[in-house]
């Protein structure tokens, strides 16, 4: 039968929410874990972070990007099914005091991991949340009920623009909250370029930094090799040994090198899919 969809609605202009229903997921994932959809036979493998593991159901953040991610969006509605949904994959954040805690994000991906890590933490003594969400402008802010602000203990929210919240970066933020002592460790996922600077930022200070890096994936099992990452000079694999590393000893250069491998593939996929598509309409 599959996967049903309870929940579909968008985010803003570009990402979207789902949530389907995955009993046996939900009651074991922990923050830092993933999840592989495949929404049919045919499909393509697809790495997930989840927003939320509740009654049974798990939540992800999806942006309309590839052929998967947006056939997913045009096909599928709440009542239907996804075909398989594997996980949870790869390994947990340690759930601990850590004391001052500053989870950022600035992509669909960071932003699920973002809720979920910043509701997990803030649930223990001795820690105190700061979460930081940064946007594009004031009309790409996801809705309310789904920003970290209501699971953590201090929320900045930015804006590029300026158009809502603070203007700039969450690393405009954080670099205040450095000079000021007020952070033991980070947590921090989205757009690799910015993991890349905020390492750069936060080593001279000597802050534990750890980020999610969201290499390319095929089986996700540790199989393939694909999601190779350099850690501190040893290959490592993002899918069995990560996702999430030490910032400070991610090799960032071959990270966005790799990232690069599959882009005519992914072109070619979405070329022939809106070629079907007008088929199907034509026809």
């Amino acid at each position: 039968m599959g996967f049903k969809i309870t929940d579909k609605r968008d985010l803003n202009s570009e990402d979207y929410l789902i949530e389907v229903e995955a009993p046996h997921i939900a009651e074991k994932l922990k923050p830092g874990n993933f999840v592989i959809l495949l929404i049919h036979p045919k499909g393509e493998r697809v790495p997930m972070s989840v927003q939320k593991a509740k009654n049974g159901r798990i939540s992800m953040f999806i942006k309309k990007l590839g052929k998967t991610s947006i056939e997913l969006y045009e096909k599928y509605q709440v009542g239907d099914y996804i075909d398989h949904i594997v996980g949870p994959l790869g390994n947990p954040v340690e759930l601990k005091r850590y004391g001052n805690i500053v989870i950022a994000s600035d992509l669909v991906c960071g932003h699920a991991e973002n809720y979920n890590l910043s509701e997990s933490l803030s649930a223990i003594d001795g820690n105190h949340v700061i979460s930081i969400q940064s946007f594009p402008n004031k009309n790409e802010i996801y809705p309310r009920d789904v920003l970290a602000e209501s699971v953590c203990h201090e929320y900045y929210l930015t804006t590029l623009d300026g158009s809502y919240g603070l203007k700039g970066h969450y690393l405009d933020v954080l670099r205040k909250l450095l000079d000021e002592g007020r952070v033991d460790i980070i947590f921090a996922g989205g757009d690799i370029n910015s993991l890349r600077e905020l390492a750069n930022l936060t080593k001279p200070y000597g802050i534990p930094t750890y980020v999610t890096v969201r290499q390319i994936m095929v089986d996700g099992t540790g199989m393939c090799g694909s999601c190779r990452v350099l850690v501190d000079g040893e290959v490592k694999f993002s899918c069995v040994d990560g996702p999430i590393f030490n910032a400070h000893k991610v090799d960032f250069d071959d990270v966005l090198r790799r990232l690069a491998r599959f882009r005519k593939e992914e072109r070619e996929a979405m070329e022939f899919y809106k070629r079907r598509q007008q088929m199907n309409v034509e026809g």
